[in-house]
């Protein structure tokens, strides 16, 4: 019998790679230890930022300076979306995880290239406009055998790894709310930890564990306090609410929804979260009387048993421009004048870099790292310096820098230990704010303001406009990145190299002295991290937003970059000449794997349908173009991008106007029904104004010419009104 036994023993074989058995017995290891351990174990990528400290760091060197020139395709996989993929994928074993448009998530077998399985949590199309900046998301996570995901409209989900199947889902949102999941979901000491977005509509922001095997909520920490004659969810927020004035928690809600940044450091049992915006952007009509507003825009730190409050840090006190601190956050150790320090790093929209001490949050420096106009320094204490006007409260439109995109936004930087340096994917790009009196007239007229929006966006043309006379500000109406690598210890840029547009990937760093980078004008890189040359590229056929990683298979070292253009500006802009569909490409040394077709350019003509209507009525078009298609469409003439530029609509398309926006013809395409929103009427006076902007832009007319005609059509249509008798 025991020779029957140990014959059975040796005879047994590890299954198949690739199957359910396999993914079983790969994935269900996958616990808090080994989890922690990806300090040290770079063969797979099991976490959001490849680690706890999130550096986007590999120690995989087989790819080199040297052997980057072999570099060549292994597979890649065609996933038929037509939105943006901004997500990073999750790999153990060779077996990948990752998420796309509308939340959809596919288990990827990474050694063939072939999808196998795909769950598809149904997230409802109609309701794209209650949301911002695309229908996207940022990655699943991986524990015990599960793989847990947030959905665009709210929940929490969790499927079995190898077979797809639903565990358990909850959701993290209240009922009929306009909050939203685009964030990738950490686990930190067996919990799921998730934020949501929404401030930009009425919100009041909150950080939620789950318990990563049940989907019990395990505890929730408010990012900013509610009413105060109910008491506080916990202690730290009477102190908080003596930062804010009025009555906040009506007026919106108050905002700071922590959309992504999340980071944990087990040393210190400590999780780090990054806060956003306020709702409404303006302090002055979400908190009248002033106030820092605490914990909007901040770091804060809390225990990651039970989220208890630390500490924090707020990088712009009562913001009042969308600078947002959910930027990623990098945890390092560095000699700080002359002591090692452990830091926490971020790069937030405000344009400043910072560093703080992780243990207890003290500051310890910050300099601009794009152009600001709104502040001139950071203080010794931590505050900025603010400049006149910057809060925009004369009535006058402000053109200020950086815009309410940031000087980084979401996408992914690097932090390498082999250069110390940190690799920002940056934008410099302005923006006109502007206030209107009163909250009711603000809603109304705020772009996106038809689904709610509280935005401080310039939307009344003929404004007095106040300018940025500094020569290095960014032109009103432009924008453009700069790929930085910057050194964080001396504060400075060490390299740069400037992009053509504003959006491009996030980035990987490695110990063969490479970075990656994904561009959105469609070029795979990897470049020299000490100097920024380009060693070798690759054409990826649309733009990138995602960042890409690095593992192992079988011994072999694999880079992926997911590739899908679309989310926040990519709705409206391309920098290729065709938006294909979104692809997973693979690499490794001398892969011989044939690229997908590159599809002919699509030309995109302005229709040339006209228009008779009335300058009033195109002026009242402009403004319900803001204040319903803006969110989504965004300028029109640009040519769009992964949504429809609506002056390039076929003939078909104008003559089903009312069908597609008043009775819902393309709601499964995301294009929402707006019958219970705008009348008939309204939509011929929208229609009019696209009309006369492409006949505008076909004709070539100068962009000053442009803009002053629309502030002449504007301000006739807000003083003396639509004449609908002359819409035909």
């Amino acid at each position: 019998m025991l020779c029957c036994s140990l014959f059975f023993w040796h005879c047994q074989t590890a299954p198949e790679k690739g199957t359910p058995a396999h993914i079983k017995a790969v994935t269900s290891k996958i616990d808090d230890a080994v989890l922690a351990n990806q300090e040290t174990e770079h063969k797979d990528w099991l976490t959001y930022g490849r680690n706890y400290k999130e550096d986007r760091y590999s120690k995989l060197d087989q790819i080199n300076k040297t052997s980057v020139e072999k570099l060549g395709l292994a597979w890649a996989l065609e996933m038929g979306t037509k939105r943006g993929i901004q997500g990073t994928p999750i790999v153990v074993d060779g077996i990948m995880f990752a998420t796309g448009p509308w939340s959809v998530l596919w288990a990827i077998d990474a050694r063939k290239g072939e999808v196998i399985w795909e769950y598809d949590p149904e997230v409802p199309r109609s309701t794209a406009t209650k949301y911002c900046c695309g229908v996207v998301n940022r990655g699943p996570a991986i524990y015990k055998g599960a793989i847990i995901w947030g959905t665009l409209d709210g929940r929490l989900v969790s499927v079995d790894a190898a077979m797809g199947t639903k565990n358990w889902e909850v959701m993290t949102i209240p009922e009929n709310s306009k909050y939203s999941i685009t964030g990738a979901v950490r686990i930190i000491k067996g919990n799921a930890v998730i934020g949501n977005g929404g401030a930009e509509f009425e919100a009041r922001g909150f950080v939620t564990a789950y318990d990563a095997v049940t989907g019990k909520k395990a505890w929730r920490f408010y990012t900013v306090p509610g009413d105060p004659t109910k008491g506080f969810e916990h202690p730290d927020l009477a102190a908080v609410a003596k930062t804010w004035s009025g009555e906040w928690w009506k007026n919106g809600g108050g905002g700071g929804t922590a959309w992504d940044a999340i980071t944990y450091d087990p040393e210190l049992n400590t999780i780090y979260v990054g806060v956003g915006n306020g709702t409404h952007w303006d302090r002055e009509i979400r908190s009248p009387g002033g106030g820092d507003n605490l914990y909007l825009s901040s770091i804060v730190a809390l225990n990651a048993d039970d989220g208890a409050y630390k500490w924090h840090y707020q990088t712009t006190p009562g913001d009042t421009w969308d600078y947002t601190a959910t930027q990623p956050l990098t945890m390092a150790e560095l000699a700080i004048a002359g002591e090692m320090r452990k830091v926490i790093m971020q790069a937030p929209k405000n344009g400043f870099f910072y560093i703080l001490d992780r243990a207890t949050g003290e500051f310890l420096s910050a300099k601009p790292y794009t152009y600001t106009s709104w502040a001139t320094e950071i203080d010794e204490n931590g505050r900025p310096l603010e400049t006149e006007g910057a809060r925009y409260t004369d009535g006058k439109t402000h053109w200020i820098s950086p815009s309410s995109h940031g000087g980084h936004n979401w996408h992914p930087q690097s932090y390498s230990r082999q250069t110390g340096l940190v690799y920002i994917p940056s934008l410099k790009m302005s923006e006109g704010y502007a206030r209107i009196d009163g909250r009711e007239a603000y809603e109304k007229d705020a772009a996106g303001g038809g689904f709610g929006a509280n935005v401080s966006v310039a939307n009344k043309i003929y404004n007095p406009t106040v300018f940025d006379g500094n020569p290095n500000a960014p032109l009103p109406g432009t924008a453009s990145g700069r790929l930085l690598a910057w050194d964080p210890i001396q504060q400075k840029e060490v390299w740069g190299i400037d992009q053509i547009a504003h959006y491009n990937g996030g980035i990987l760093s490695t110990a063969g002295g490479l970075i990656f980078q994904g561009d959105a004008e469609g070029k795979f890189s990897a470049r020299d991290a000490l100097s920024g040359e380009v060693l070798w590229d690759f054409d990826v056929r649309s733009g990138v937003n995602a960042p890409p990683i690095t593992y192992l298979v079988d011994g072999e070292q694999y880079i992926t970059i997911p590739v899908g253009w679309g989310g926040g500006m990519g709705q409206s802009n391309k920098y290729v000449d065709r938006i294909h569909t979104g692809t997973f490409y693979t690499f490794k040394l001398d892969g011989k794997a044939t690229p997908p077709d590159k599809l002919p350019a699509m030309a995109s003509n302005f229709t040339q349908l006209k228009t008779n209507a009335t300058p009033a009525n195109i002026g009242e078009g402009l403004n319900l173009y803001l204040q319903f298609c803006m969110g989504c469409h965004r300028s029109p003439g640009k040519g769009g991008g992964a949504i429809p530029d609506l002056t390039r609509s076929s003939e078909g398309i104008f003559k089903n106007y009312e069908e597609i926006v008043l009775n819902g013809m393309l709601a499964s395409q995301g294009m929402p029904n707006l019958g219970d929103k705008i009348t008939k009427e309204e939509l011929a006076d929208i229609q009019s104004f696209v009309l006369y902007t492409a006949d505008a832009l076909s004709k070539g007319m100068n962009p000053k010419d442009y803009a002053t005609n629309l502030a002449k059509m504007q301000y006739l249509a807000d003083t003396k009104g639509p004449i609908r008798k002359a819409i035909q």
